[in-house]
C-alpha cells in the first residue's frame, strides 16, 4: 500500500513540474558551402507571412557571421522553389538563398516544420547544401525521464530486497 502512495506522489510531482504544452524545439543544421546551426519551434508564429509564397522569422539566433549574431530566416513553399533564405538584416547582407523541397506543412500563417535531411541547392549558383531538421529534447522531458528511471530502479531494488528477506524467513 505504501508503494502505491509513493507512486501517486511521484506522479503528482511529475505533473506539477511539467511545462505547459508548447511547440517542440527543432535543431536546424546547414552544412555545405555555408554552415549554420539554429533552433526554432516546430510550429512557429511567423513574424511575416505571405500567403501562397513564404514566411519569415526575424532575429533568429545562431549566426556568428551576421553583424548582431542574428538573422532573418525565410522559408519558401514548393510553388516558389522551396528552400530557405538567410538574411543578415542589420548588416544588409544575404547570407544564403537556396532552392529545394518545401520544409514545412500547413500554411504560411501556421507552419509545421518537417523533420529529416534535405538537399538544397544555391539559387542560381553552384553550391549544394544539406539541411537536417531534428527534434531537441527539452530539459523538463529529460528530468521526467530520469525521475522515472530512478523510481523504477528504486521499486526494483525494494522488490528484490523484500524477496530476499522473505526467502531468508522461510529458510529459517
Amino acid at each position: 500500500m505504501k508503494h502505491i502512495a509513493l507512486f501517486t506522489a511521484a506522479a503528482a510531482i511529475g505533473l506539477g513540474i511539467s511545462a505547459p504544452a508548447s511547440a517542440d524545439p527543432f535543431q536546424f543544421v546547414i552544412t555545405g558551402n555555408y554552415s549554420a546551426s539554429f533552433v526554432l519551434d516546430s510550429n512557429p508564429s511567423p513574424d511575416a507571412a505571405f500567403t501562397g509564397s513564404y514566411f519569415t522569422l526575424w532575429d533568429v539566433s545562431g549566426f556568428p557571421d551576421a553583424v548582431a549574431g542574428v538573422a532573418d530566416v525565410s522559408f519558401f513553399n514548393a510553388f516558389n522553389g522551396g528552400g530557405l533564405a538567410i538574411e543578415d538584416f542589420y548588416g544588409f547582407n544575404l547570407l544564403l538563398l537556396t532552392d529545394g523541397p518545401q520544409l514545412y506543412s500547413g500554411t504560411e500563417a501556421n507552419p509545421f516544420f518537417k523533420t529529416g535531411t534535405f538537399a538544397l541547392s544555391e539559387y542560381q549558383g553552384t553550391g549544394s547544401y544539406s539541411l537536417t531538421i531534428s527534434a531537441v529534447p527539452e530539459p523538463v522531458s529529460w528530468g521526467l525521464m530520469i525521475t522515472g528511471f530512478g523510481l523504477a530502479g528504486a521499486a526494483l531494488r525494494r522488490r528484490s530486497y523484500k524477496q530476499g528477506k522473505i526467502s531468508v524467513a522461510y529458510a529459517a
